[in-house]
């Protein structure tokens, strides 16, 4: 899909079908022969969220959708009105859109229009033996506002093929998406200006002491990798921002095996990794003035004859021994490595991101992501990122009487609270041990990696902390 920018009236846009929102108690400023506010007088066209109405007039077709009131307008509505406009505009044989921004708007609304139709347009269809039956792909999507809104439409753009790579590398079945196979598409993305990539794998985990990183790939034939990207940034000046994102490529669960019920979804449980990938090639790309130490832990979690077992004792990187009590909680295993791995590297602040509990979905739904933080300051800069792309999150405690959970009478602690109780903040609790008193932020996406049923991310893998994850690269380059 091309995306462009003009000034010109929708109706001299080089598109076949034009896309009008419409706002309550507004007129549409530039109507066609009074069709399109005849339209709405008749109440055919309604400014009811996502409502939708289709006219011709002008040789074009024009397709007008709800946005609600003017004072409630976000780019969240503005995103699910996009998808369901894109919808309505594929089956009437659409393949030039233009969308007019509405007017006297800020350029997050023109930005998620970019991101609405883009993340709607996306397919995975690699494996199909057959071009999917329906409408064509969109090929051009035209942004037509008064002002001149080129780089806030690019910037879009940037972010969102980037927030889609990540979903295609989400949706990849876990025999071809194995950390050797993520650890290539991180070296392609040493290509871009800035970025370096180091991988190391299972010799390499062992001699940098990452016990609890190595026990979760012991059971698997595949071999893990460490990923390490850095991005240095043209005249950055800020802290040094950390990225650690779990990508175990496929969860069994180990030796604590998962019951065959939807285990074939665990090929989404590299979902943190695939964000934060995402994130630095978006980043990248923009070219922000930041320094970025991004690290990915990539293996898979299987049962064999070499798998750690329940009971078996693990010495992390920074020395911490770890009774293993349950192998399906080896998500934490590997990021607590990873933590550690990224405060040496030198981050100075530290976001985490991982399909980690199945708790958080019991608690949030597939709505809010679960916030976890050591520093007030740190998670509301998180918060404000999420609020800023639509990847919302909800903040939980975090208070010593949950780390009691993690005593062990054998190690220093165990990896999991076999209570059950609070088992999301308990997981966020132990790996707060290993962020080194920096600044440390957890995003639990367990409930919004994948599933979540977006109009514009309906299935698969969503992409889940792209946006979030470059919104808050960019309050530190502020």
């Amino acid at each position: 899909m091309i995306v462009e920018t003009t000034t010109q009236l929708p109706q001299d846009a080089a598109a076949d079908t034009v896309v009008i929102g419409v706002l309550d108690g507004e007129k549409i400023h530039h109507d066609v022969d009074d069709v399109l506010n005849g339209l709405v007088a008749a109440g055919e066209a309604k400014a009811k969220h996502r409502h939708l109405a289709v006219a011709h007039a002008a040789g074009k077709r024009w397709v007008l959708v709800g946005l609600g009131a003017r004072a409630e307008l976000d780019g969240e509505k503005v995103r699910i009105a996009a998808a369901s406009a894109l919808g309505r505009a594929r089956e009437l044989g659409a393949t030039r859109l233009c969308w007019e921004v509405p007017h006297k708007v800020g350029p997050e609304i023109a930005a998620a229009i970019v991101e609405g139709t883009m993340l709607t347009g996306y397919r995975f269809e690699r494996f199909k033996s057959k071009p999917a039956e329906g409408p064509s792909p969109l090929e051009a999507l035209i942004i037509s506002a008064h002002d001149d809104l080129a780089e806030v439409v690019s910037e879009a753009e940037i972010v969102t093929r980037a927030v889609n790579a990540a979903r295609t590398l989400q949706n990849t079945p876990a025999n071809e998406m194995t950390p050797r196979h993520l650890a290539d598409a991180a070296r392609v993305l040493g290509e871009l200006d800035g970025v370096t990539v180091e991988v190391e794998g299972r010799a390499g985990i062992e001699k940098l002491g990452m016990g609890s990183f190595a026990c979760v790939a012991s059971g698997a034939r595949e071999a893990p990798a460490l990923i390490t990207l850095r991005y240095d940034g043209e005249h950055a000046t800020g802290p040094v921002l950390g990225l650690v994102g779990k990508a175990v490529t496929f969860d069994s669960g180990g030796i604590s095996i998962k019951s065959a019920n939807k285990m074939s979804d665990m090929k989404f449980d590299m979902s943190g990794g695939a964000a934060v990938l995402g994130a630095i090639e978006a980043i990248a790309e923009l070219k922000l003035p930041v320094r970025v130490v991004a690290v990915v832990g990539a293996t898979e979690n299987m049962p064999s004859g070499n798998a750690v077992k329940p009971g078996d004792v693990v010495t992390a990187a920074d020395g911490t021994t770890i009774e293993v009590i349950n192998t399906d909680a080896e998500g934490r295993l590997v990021l607590a490595d990873c933590l550690t791995h990224a405060v040496n590297q030198g981050a100075e602040r530290l976001v985490d991101i991982a399909t980690l509990t199945g708790a958080i979905i019991t608690a949030l739904g597939h709505t809010h992501a679960g916030l976890f933080s050591s520093d007030d300051a740190w998670a509301t800069q998180v918060d404000a990122a999420g609020t800023a792309t639509g990847e919302i999150v909800w903040r939980l405690p975090l208070h010593p009487d949950y780390a009691k959970a993690l005593d062990s009478d054998t190690a220093d602690v165990v990896n999991v609270n076999e209570t059950r109780k609070a088992g999301s903040i308990v997981a966020a609790q132990f790996l707060q041990r290993f962020a080194a008193g920096v600044p440390w932020a957890h995003l639990d996406i367990a409930g919004t990696a994948w599933g979540a049923a977006k109009p514009y991310a309906a299935k698969g893998g969503s992409g889940w902390g792209v946006r979030l994850l470059v919104a808050l690269a960019r309050s530190l380059a502020d």
